[in-house]
């Protein structure tokens, strides 16, 4: 652990809820080649989904992104919406790989991505053609780089998406966000948007099932999720918090972090995560 390499208490074993069952296996391999199946068409078809306009494209993205979850065996419920245009810095708790297609549900954006998500099998791929910012978090001294991509991205009009807790927690523990971010919303005098992420059982309490902390490998990860049931995903996306409504980056990361439900601790300036 470090300040360029933060990391949760978290681990699969102290936190994660296990879901394996002999009679879960079938319905499992049946999601898993269900996920498969919708992530390798969004790759084929993303180049023909790019020259689209930007209504109907972003249209596209949000129902393909809300099917990848539904694939993997979990009911999405959304609350709020995002501005639909102009450059937007969405803002979340991080919990698990399920997150990213969720926050694109809300609102298509940039991913702020580790550079690792490029080995991920078919989802790298995806990941790097979508036009994702990637980043060294073994380079402490690209952080200044790294916040004014961002800020270029959002003068564009683009939303870029951020989780700035800076790893993955199980979602009964939760983290701070960290405030480097937020200095590229204010360099760029865009709105933060906040989105709220948690996973419970349906009609049940809250589930660390698909958390992706610790050693956890994806397939691992994933393995459980599609052997859970009545798994459901809550996103509320929150009122956007304005350009300039705070003074400097560190208000403004404390803000999204009430406006989120999250303890306020200290603010180093870190952008990475899990």
């Amino acid at each position: 652990m470090s300040a360029w390499l933060p990391s949760a208490p978290c681990s699969a074993r102290a936190c994660v809820d296990a879901t394996a069952s002999a009679t879960a296996v079938p319905r499992a391999v049946l999601r898993i080649l269900a996920v498969l199946t919708v992530t390798v068409a969004g790759l084929v078809l993303l180049p023909v989904v790019g020259r689209l306009p930007v209504p109907p494209r972003e249209r596209i993205i949000r129902a393909w992104s809300r099917t990848v979850v539904r694939a993997a065996g979990v009911r999405v419920r959304i609350t709020g919406a995002a501005p639909p245009d102009g450059g937007l810095l969405m803002v979340a708790n991080h919990i698990s790989w399920l997150d990213i297609p969720l926050l694109a549900a809300v609102r298509p954006g940039r991913m702020l991505a580790k550079t690792e998500i490029r080995q991920w099998p078919v989802a790298g791929a995806l990941t790097a053609r979508s036009g994702a910012l990637f980043i060294d978090r073994d380079r402490l001294r690209a952080l200044p780089d790294t916040v004014a991509r961002i800020a270029e991205g959002l003068r564009a009009g683009s939303a870029v998406v951020v989780f700035p807790e800076g790893s993955t927690w199980c979602g009964r523990a939760q983290g701070y966000f960290r405030r480097a971010v937020f200095q590229a919303a204010l360099d760029a005098g865009v709105s933060v948007q906040p989105v709220r992420l948690h996973y419970r059982l349906d009609g049940g309490p809250a589930s660390t099932a698909p958390a992706f902390v610790g050693s956890d490998s994806l397939l691992t990860s994933l393995r459980r999720v599609v052997s859970a049931r009545r798994l459901v995903a809550e996103v509320r996306v929150m009122p956007v918090l304005a350009p300039h409504s705070c003074t400097d980056r560190r208000g403004l990361a404390l803000a999204a972090e009430r406006a989120v439900g999250l303890p306020s601790g200290p603010h180093a300036d870190l952008p990475a995560h899990r």
